[in-house]
């Protein structure tokens, strides 16, 4: 078995397996309009990731439960779903990317319906659990279609597309959810936040199955590509989970889920012997952990990714908790004033993606230090307002925060993916994502963590400007990656994946 190809071999179809993503009649004539239908299957499921941020006090008193049980609403989707990102990837890599596709949103429709309609807590923690697990089966086949499909300058483009996908999900999501609740009313609108998946969803299946083309055939006999690393999964679940529970737990006052933090570092590293053994016996990890040696760029990008995450969702969580609790505004007033981060962000990261193959990781640092500029501004400003004041300060606060963030996404992307050969642009463009999802899950649990320590011996504004010092603490550790991966990286970062081969 290929070491590189971990048990998935190229496919010759032009449509949905070549190594090169265009076989020997140049590029597929259909790569836009399967970049346009996944990136609207991306949004759908990356939009449930904070579209619930300003639903949380209307969740809480509906389901008549408290806090830290509404937070596991966002940190349990965010977990699941980057546990089951690199398992998709590959799935898709092996059977088909439509197949994947077409599956995971099946899952996902139905466990919006069940959160819906969910009578208690206990089931809306569990349906959302499940709706991130089959989010994490479908969003990779996007990376993984960009990968095989574009080259060179056209696939900085299609990456570009791809972050600002990411970061107007994001940023988005409070203003959808806010409008929502306002229609549907505060006691049962933040249900129709997760219905509304169901007829867009089933609308999406249809472009799925007509637009994305599926493969004609899969060439892996031995059956070796679609095994999945069940141990894998559970000893990297168990990291997180030793990690991301004791920050939850702390919210409510509970110090016993502590005694779990040492188990993080002694499952992190049977995990990672797991996988390398794993490897050396010709099986296909979860992991190819030996990427991480092997492609400097790629461990880069997976760390840059993760640590922004881990600084930036938890965010939009703060303020929106922050600006309803303390400050009284409506979840729609909520929504719109994060809106500006989406602006900005739209602006940049097209351009980002047009100019990361000339600028390199360079464009990172940059676009880090301009979106750092952003929430310092608005951690020295926000905090003491209220009323217009409050959202004549957030809109040119965040607005400067989203043109740096639209810059981050899609550079990381396409500088972490460059080395990566096409045939597994599935398996580690899911593992880039895995650390974002799992970033993101840790960091709202940190800042509303550090939010809901601070409110005891300080106000409401200076438990806000504790959370925002956090997250720039964490940004500032990703900025410094990016300094020092652009210190070590060659004067031109060419398209080295897009005659790699297995």
């Amino acid at each position: 078995m290929s070491e590189q190809g971990a048990g998935t071999r190229e496919r010759v179809s032009p449509g949905d397996g070549p190594g090169d993503g265009r076989g020997t009649e140049g590029p597929d004539p259909r790569r836009w309009r399967v970049l346009g239908v996944t990136l609207v299957v991306g949004f759908m499921s990356l939009l449930d990731v904070t579209i619930v941020n300003v639903a949380i006090p209307s969740m809480q008193d509906g389901l008549d439960t408290t806090t830290g049980t509404i937070q596991w609403v966002v940190s349990g989707y965010a977990l699941t779903f980057g546990l089951t990102l690199v398992a998709g990837g590959r799935l898709g890599d092996a059977h088909g990317r439509r197949r994947l596709m077409l599956i995971g949103l099946t899952g996902f429709i139905l466990a919006s319906a069940a959160v819906g309609m969910a009578p208690n807590a206990e089931t809306v923690i569990a349906a959302r659990l499940l709706q991130g697990a089959t989010a994490g089966l479908l969003t990779p086949q996007s990376s993984g279609l960009i990968q095989q499909h574009f080259r060179g300058e056209e696939r900085g483009r299609a990456f570009g597309m791809f972050g600002f996908t990411v970061a107007l999900s994001s940023a988005t999501g409070p203003v959808l959810g806010g409008a929502i609740i306002a229609l549907a009313g505060e006691e049962s609108g933040w249900r129709w936040l997760f219905l509304v998946n169901v007829p867009i969803g089933l609308a999406a299946l249809v472009a799925i199955a007509v637009i994305v083309p599926g493969p004609d055939r899969t060439d892996d006999p031995d059956g070796a590509g679609t095994w999945i690393d069940v141990p894998g999964a559970l000893l990297l679940g168990g990291t997180v989970l030793c990690v991301l529970l004791p920050l939850v737990s702390l919210e409510g006052g509970a110090l016993l889920p502590l005694v779990l933090l040492p188990g993080a570092p002694v499952l992190g590293w049977a995990f990672v012997r797991w996988e390398s053994r794993l490897r050396r016996r010709g099986r296909p990890p979860l992991l190819d952990v030996s990427l991480l040696r092997r492609l400097p760029g790629y461990s880069t990008g997976l760390a840059i990714g993760a640590l922004y995450f881990t600084g930036f969702t938890g965010i939009f969580l703060v303020l929106s908790v922050h600006l309803q609790d303390a400050l009284g505004l409506s979840p729609l007033t909520t929504g719109l004033l994060t809106t500006p981060f989406a602006v900005g962000a739209a602006i940049t990261a097209p351009l980002a993606g047009r100019r990361v193959s000339h600028a390199g990781r360079s464009l990172t640092v940059v676009a880090l230090a301009v979106m750092m500029s952003g929430v310092a501004l608005t951690m020295l400003f926000a905090p003491a307002l209220d009323g217009v004041l409050i959202g004549l300060a957030l809109v040119p606060c965040l607005l400067l925060a989203g043109l740096g963030g639209g810059g981050v996404i899609s550079p990381n992307f396409t500088l972490a993916l460059a080395e990566v050969p096409p045939q597994m642009g599935g398996a580690a463009g899911a593992a880039l994502q895995t650390g974002q999802r799992i970033g993101s899950s840790l960091g709202a649990a940190l800042l509303m963590t550090s939010y809901g320590v601070a409110m005891g011996p300080l106000d409401a504004g200076g438990a806000l400007r504790v959370a925002l010092v956090v997250s720039l603490l964490v940004l500032s550790t990703a900025l410094a990656t990016a300094i020092w991966s652009r210190r070590h990286e060659p004067p031109h970062v060419p398209d080295r994946g897009a005659g790699a081969r297995g």
